[in-house]
């Protein structure tokens, strides 16, 4: 049998879980019902691990890039900002340079926050490439960024 086939929805030889999409699905539940409990730990949800993460590695940043990075849609990207600035864990200012643009940094507090959250992530992810040999991970990574790539020209 064709590789292909088995996963695709329009063949009779369509296997769930031969199915990119729906492994990856399971992929991400798996990792949110494990990381979730982790972060709320130390109190955080997803959403505001994501946008420490994403300013750690650039702060600052504008609410719309955040929103990109995070695959959070910028309504409610701009609401948990919001939320994490009244928790004085990033401070949002507006661009000197374009008045429309909100810019967020962390803060001394959303550092400190951050460095907590990256000491409960590193064993999931520790967990997560048990097994891996740096060829594959990197395999891995390059498909991951190839089947997103192959999207683009559908994506509207």
């Amino acid at each position: 049998m064709d590789a292909f086939r088995s996963g695709n929805p329009g063949t009779r030889d369509f296997r769930v879980e031969r199915y990119p999409f729906y492994l990856l699905n399971r992929l991400v539940s798996r990792y949110n019902s494990v990381i979730d409990g982790q972060l709320r730990a130390i109190g955080l949800d997803i959403p505001y691990w994501r946008v420490l993460m994403i300013l750690g590695e650039r702060s600052p940043r504008g609410t719309r890039e955040i929103a990109e990075a995070a695959v959070i849609n910028l309504s409610t990207m701009t609401r948990i900002i919001q939320r994490m600035a009244a928790a004085e864990l990033v401070s949002a200012t507006s661009s000197a340079e374009d008045a429309r643009v909100t810019l967020v940094t962390l803060t001394a507090a959303g550092k400190a926050k951050l460095r907590q959250a990256r000491k409960v992530a590193a064993p999931v992810y520790e967990h997560l490439i048990e097994g891996l040999e740096p060829d594959d991970f990197e395999r891995l990574i390059a498909l991951l960024n190839r089947l997103h790539d192959n999207l683009e020209p559908l994506a509207p």
